[in-house]
């Protein structure tokens, strides 16, 4: 069993420069979705998907960080990777789909790509000696 991490090593996530960013991105995505009218079926089930992936830019740093072990924090890596890519993904759609406003996803874009450059610092910080061995293989640090 680990011991709990000291007072003074652990930050909270609001603190960090990627879960600021991920609020930034749900806060445009919010303002974004906003403007779908609700009779447009293909642009609203999109809406929801925008949503719910831009929420998990934060949900699962917050997640990493209570976990602090390199295994979890990986995994999460992982789905936050997942969900800004679909996310630069829905942009896409909407403008395939005829959203109006595509001014503004050119904005949500550039957002996504300063959270990327964060998300890179990020993981560089993972300490791969702070583990617990993944039985599936798959989030093992290097070497193990």
């Amino acid at each position: 069993m680990l011991p709990p991490p000291d007072d003074e090593d652990f930050a909270l996530p609001d603190q960090l420069p990627l879960y600021q960013k991920g609020r930034e991105i749900f806060a445009v995505t919010q303002k974004i979705v906003a403007l779908i009218e609700d009779d447009e079926e293909i642009l609203v089930s999109l809406k929801d998907c925008m949503l719910q992936d831009a929420a998990l830019l934060t949900v699962k740093v917050a997640g990493a960080e209570a976990g602090d072990l390199y295994d979890l924090r990986m995994e999460n890596a992982t789905l936050i990777r997942k969900a800004a890519r679909d996310l630069l993904t829905h942009c896409t759609s909407l403008e395939m789909f005829g959203y109006q406003d595509v001014h503004y996803l050119r904005i949500l874009r550039e957002l996504v790509e300063d959270y990327r450059l964060f998300f890179l610092d990020w993981v560089q910080g993972f300490d791969p000696w702070h583990a617990v061995l993944d039985p599936w293989g798959l989030f093992n640090p290097p070497g193990a």
